[in-house]
């Protein structure tokens, strides 16, 4: 079988492209990717023969025999796929740290979920408040682990918290780590809990507020809403690994219609005596009509499970789907669901609905545990923590090693500068 002539250092600029890189000796394009990733598409003739036009006679005799048969391509894809694995076998676990991501923080979102869903259960049993707290304390370890984590990643790469906040998938992750603490989309069911054990007019304040913030949130959220369905109607679904995202869709009418039922449910305890004329009326229809918006924002929840649901059936049959932290995105925004089924199912005293959101609870913390299981799989396997498999991968024109570049030639700069303003003559 042929192989690859290596052209002398004085060559390789005229050859190849400025995106190729060397190791060991092979040309590597930076867009060569595994199948399945952000930019991967399968190699042609043409791609050789482009990258192969030379400025001089020796370039053009350097791939002449390689580009005689499909052979000799699939002898350049082959040894550069092997040079690749080999020269990623030794990274160590400094390394591994670098692609920690913002992403990791949707693993205790989703824990936190799980544990708000096990408080929410109307049909309580001995040892149900154990296993919300094991869930609820495990959460708490999982946060620390992942601030103590990603700080390491900063202090021993400072280079990936600019290149973190600027990429353009990772930086969509860097609110999870607020999330993860409680933030305005969720402050609805927060406003509703604390509501519920304080005086009423520290309570009327706090509903007040919780009103206005959720109602913030939902509001925006519907501009989301009026691009991602004409994404939908205009486009193709998003690929395999970025699938489960669709399932975010459930989060804002969740959240907002068992914000809006518990929220209004304590109504005539918190609302004084004569607010507007008439405190009791007023809590009567202030409960009346929470309830049936809230039906409606649940109805739109369930038809939004049901599209991201369906979307990953041909995903599912064909057995397509590669883990990626975006996996739990089927437990999160989908613990928003089951919470709003049970308020729903309790303002219409419906023992029916109740016992659906049960069967939806036992689904949802199987679920976690799959997907708990698939991450620890995928760190083994060297499928996530490991460069260009994860949300921090070179895609949309965005290259971590050019912005490095830019940012060290961009302080070389500035120090040159202020050296030159410091040593002139006052």
């Amino acid at each position: 079988m042929d192989r690859l002539e290596i052209p002398p250092e004085s060559e390789k600029r005229a050859i190849y492209p400025h995106h190729m890189r060397f190791d060991r000796g092979i040309a590597i394009p930076g867009k060569m990717l595994s199948s399945g990733q952000d930019g991967y598409r399968t190699p042609t003739i043409e791609d050789y023969e482009k990258h192969s036009k030379p400025s001089s006679q020796n370039g053009a005799h350097m791939f002449q025999s390689h580009l005689s048969s499909p052979g000799g391509v699939l002898s350049i894809l082959s040894e550069t796929k092997n040079h690749l694995s080999q020269s990623f076998e030794t990274l160590g676990w400094r390394q591994r740290l670098r692609h920690f991501t913002w992403t990791f923080f949707t693993m205790t979102m989703a824990t936190g979920g799980i544990g708000n869903v096990l408080y929410a259960v109307p049909f309580r049993f001995q040892g149900l408040d154990t296993i919300g707290t094991i869930f609820f304390l495990f959460n708490l370890v999982l946060f620390i682990v992942n601030v103590i984590l990603i700080s390491l990643r900063f202090h021993l790469h400072p280079e990936t918290f600019k290149a973190s906040v600027f990429h353009p998938t990772e930086s969509l992750f860097v609110p999870a780590a607020v999330v993860s603490f409680g933030t305005m989309l969720i402050i609805g069911p927060h406003a509703a809990v604390l509501s519920s054990t304080l005086s009423s007019q520290r309570a009327l304040s706090i509903i007040v507020g919780g009103f206005t913030l959720q109602g913030i949130g939902y509001l925006v959220s519907l501009t989301v809403y009026a691009a991602f369905i004409y994404r939908l109607m205009t486009q193709k679904l998003p690929k395999e690994s970025l699938r489960p995202g669709m399932f975010i869709s459930v989060g804002p009418s969740a959240f907002t219609a068992g914000a809006v039922i518990n929220m209004a449910a304590n109504a005539d305890k918190y609302l004084p005596a004569d607010y507007m004329g008439n405190g009791p009326m007023a809590a009567m229809i202030l409960k009346v009509m929470a309830d049936w918006i809230a039906l409606w924002l649940w109805g739109v929840a369930i038809w939004f499970f049901m599209v991201s649901l369906g979307a990953h059936w041909d995903s599912i049959r064909h057995r397509n789907l590669t883990f990626t932290m975006s996996w739990y995105s089927f437990i999160f925004p989908n613990t928003a669901l089951v919470t709003a089924t049970f308020a729903v199912g309790e303002a219409f005293s419906s023992q029916a609905i109740q016992v659906v959101g049960c069967v939806m609870t036992c689904i949802l913390v199987a679920a976690w545990f799959v997907v708990f299981g698939m991450m620890i799989r995928a760190i083994i396997r060297k499928d996530i923590l490991w460069p260009q498999r994860q949300e921090d991968r070179d895609e949309g024109g965005f290259n971590f090693a050019e912005m490095k570049e830019r940012g060290s030639q961009s302080h070389s700069e500035g120090s040159a500068f202020l050296r030159t303003v410091s040593s002139a003559p006052v």
